[in-house]
């Protein structure tokens, strides 16, 4: 529980939270920057998660090799993930070998040597990446989604470039974002599981003591534009997400919008799910989701279904945002709430989801939020708050990206649902 958190802010700007986790003999231990593609360059896009790779490649004390093997010769396992608002480096560990987890991150994110054999080799793993991605419809849609929801700025570029971009970047442009980006106070440090808070704090002071201390660059405020794409390819099946602009992480409406997402089409038992797959057939995949971000949000539908059935499924998801507005019933609101605080409560007993959950929450709020207020929240949530969401979120203009065999969709047009009063 959050009861358990300690947390401490070093001179030099870092700040180092840890939560003791009862019963446990492993710990999750990263450090989290505040770093992603939002913060890229038009120039840069993709330098992000280019960097992320980099920073495995070797560094003054050990080599790309030595990194793995170190952490698997104990049983270890570490890795890296990009977002568009933060950059992640994490391992986990049997308690034990705590200090060798924090020293290799700490390694890696202050002495990486970002060889030129290394940079070139990391190149081509990229771009085939990049082409892997391209290869499948039900990946690269989401980025074309986010790019028409957020045209010609940051927010809406790709998380791993374009192959132009990474076929040129150079070694200096990867330094230069890094120095910029990687610095005290645009990081925080967690560790979850069997830990001491002052150990943690004293390995960590020395392991990130030549980080950068400056401020990092401010980021530039993301405009939903909206609008449509459509790719045409020769596939099985069309691709088809629909998004309207969604609340960010400080909204006030956040818990109204993620219960209206887990009940339009959060599970088996959610509305699209059921009027979509198995009252009709139309689809094999279909499912609603909440993107929110510091200052702005996407809510998605997204579904698979053959071409001849585009023209049919289309009115039908259109028919159940209509539905809203006649609200939810009681099971229904019952339901949902159980299903979202159960998926709290059982991502607390795994370290790495707990690290990184009180990671977060001190980079957006400045604090940590106890499990107990979140589902308090959650409870006092009605059918009018969810209403009131659903037509905030759906009074905006849509956005619709489309990859598949298409031969002609429906206009896009707003939901049919009563803005808000």
């Amino acid at each position: 529980m959050t009861e358990h958190c300690q947390i401490t802010r070093l001179d030099n700007g870092l700040t180092i939270i840890t939560e003791k986790l009862d019963r446990v003999e492993t710990v999750s231990f990263g450090a989290y920057v505040a770093s992603g593609t939002r913060h890229e360059e038009a120039e840069e896009n993709g330098v992000a998660h280019f960097l992320e790779h980099m920073a495995f490649k070797g560094t003054k004390r050990r080599s790309a090799a030595e990194i793995a093997e170190q952490i698997e010769d104990v049983g270890g396992h570490i890795n890296a993930y990009t977002a568009r608002e933060q950059t992640a480096y994490y391992v986990k560990l049997l308690k034990d070998d705590l200090a060798l987890g924090v020293d290799m991150i700490g390694d890696i994110l202050t002495h990486s040597t970002f060889l030129d054999h290394e940079f070139e080799r990391e190149r081509g793993v990229i771009l085939q990446e990049i082409g892997q991605a391209n290869d499948t419809p039900d990946d690269i849609i989401f980025d074309q989604f986010q790019e028409t929801a957020f045209t010609d700025q940051p927010m809406g570029r790709p998380t791993l470039g374009t192959e132009k971009l990474i076929r040129n970047v150079r070694r200096e442009t990867l330094l230069a974002f890094m120095q910029r980006n990687y610095t005290t106070h645009n990081t925080v440090i967690a560790a979850a599981g069997a830990v001491s808070h002052q150990d943690v704090v004293a390995m960590v002071e020395t392991s990130f003591a030549d980080l950068p201390t400056h401020k990092a660059p401010s980021w530039a405020p993301a405009t939903y534009a909206g609008g449509e794409i459509v790719t045409h390819r020769e596939l099985d099946q069309t691709h088809i997400v629909l998004g309207y602009k969604a609340i960010s992480y400080l909204d006030d409406d956040y818990h109204a919008v993620m219960l209206l997402s887990t009940l339009l089409g959060g599970g088996m038992s959610s509305r699209l799910f059921q009027e979509i797959r198995e009252k009709r057939g139309l689809v094999y995949s279909v499912y609603s989701f909440v993107q929110p971000f510091m200052d702005t949000g996407l809510f998605g539908i997204y579904a698979g279904t053959a071409a001849e059935d585009v023209a049919t499924l289309l009115p039908v998801i259109e028919m159940e945002l209509q539905k809203l507005e006649n609200g939810f019933t009681d099971a229904e609101l019952r339901r949902g709430k159980a299903q979202l605080k159960s998926s709290l409560l059982m991502s607390l007993e795994n370290t790495g989801s707990r690290c990184e959950q009180i990671a977060r929450q001190m980079q957006i709020f400045g604090h940590t939020i106890p499990t107990s207020e979140t589902i308090a929240k959650i409870d006092r949530v009605s059918g009018d708050d969810i209403l009131h969401a659903a037509r905030k979120i759906f009074s905006t203009p849509p956005t619709r990206a489309s990859v598949g065999p298409i031969k002609e969709l429906p206009p896009l047009r707003h939901a049919a649902i009563c803005p808000v009063a």
